[in-house]
């Protein structure tokens, strides 16, 4: 059982670890053995998880969610079975602690009249500048 918040528990049979082979670091070792994990948590059929938590959670994963609304989480970053393990069951947890957060309500705000008048000073200051570059014609009259 792993607690991820105070009101969200999974069991160990809600994912499922797959141990794979990994490139990388491991010398000759890593043709022999299946040091990576992949887990796989099935969040569509997952009781755990709010109808919120799951439009979240697919939000914030991304590539890493199919279309059936099964997160994979690929560990291959330690050289032991055991630490890829721990490392894709954190991420996990990261995962749904951070779609568990209800994103803060936006409040529309408008410029103060102050910030709107320093906007438009600046915008003529700069173009005199711009103004000042201008070749300056000579009339016919004053040559």
């Amino acid at each position: 059982m792993i607690q991820i918040t105070d009101t969200i528990s999974l069991h160990d049979s809600d994912f499922q670890l797959d141990f794979i082979r990994a490139s990388g670091p491991g010398g000759q070792n890593v043709n022999k053995v299946s040091s990576a994990v992949q887990l796989r948590f099935d969040a569509a059929k997952s009781s755990a998880l709010t109808d919120d938590i799951r439009k979240r959670l697919k939000q914030i994963s991304g590539r890493r969610m199919t279309s059936e609304g099964v997160l994979i989480i690929e560990a291959r970053r330690y050289r032991t079975q055991e630490r890829n393990r721990e490392d894709a069951i954190n991420r996990m947890i990261a995962l749904i602690r951070q779609a568990a957060e209800k994103p803060r309500q936006r409040r529309r705000t408008k410029p103060s009249p102050a910030a709107k008048q320093k906007r438009l000073t600046a915008k003529r200051y700069r173009g005199e500048i711009k103004r000042r570059r201008r070749s300056v014609r000579i009339s016919a009259e004053d040559a």
